[in-house]
């Protein structure tokens, strides 16, 4: 075969450093989740869904073929990291968790775990994350 096919949905979870509600201002949120979106992309990364709370982010997109996981979350960490502080004097102590989870999504799975992105936006703050992925797995 001449050329490379690939289409692995991947859902991405990843926090903000030791749990802190950076996160908490709907604006700065939303404009978050663009900007993730919109690094995924520019990775070669079709991207349904970015979202998450205050304190975490969920994405769902088609991992590039051309990168590793880890290449992209690294990419999107600390570019989004970067541009944040840019934004506001106010989150010059921003960070993102070192680690996070990445799942693969049977297409067969997709419409549900978009619904998952859903309620994951409309958590309770103090909502467990862990329990959260740990039902996920188990669904799909």
């Amino acid at each position: 075969m001449a050329q490379s096919l690939s289409r692995l949905w991947t859902h991405l979870i990843f926090s903000t450093k030791d749990r802190f509600p950076f996160l908490s201002d709907g604006q700065i949120r939303q404009d978050m989740h663009a900007y993730l979106a919109k690094v995924l992309r520019s990775h070669d990364c079709e991207t349904l869904v970015v979202g998450g709370t205050r304190d975490h982010v969920h994405s769902l997109f088609a991992l590039s073929r051309k990168q590793a996981i880890s290449v992209i979350v690294k990419e999107i960490k600390r570019t989004s990291s970067s541009w944040i502080k840019e934004v506001s004097a106010a989150y010059q102590k921003f960070h993102w968790q070192n680690g996070y989870g990445a799942f693969s999504v049977s297409q067969s799975h997709l419409d549900r775990v978009k619904a998952l992105h859903r309620e994951a936006g409309t958590a309770s703050p103090a909502g467990d994350i862990s329990g959260r992925v740990s039902k996920l797995s188990e669904e799909v």
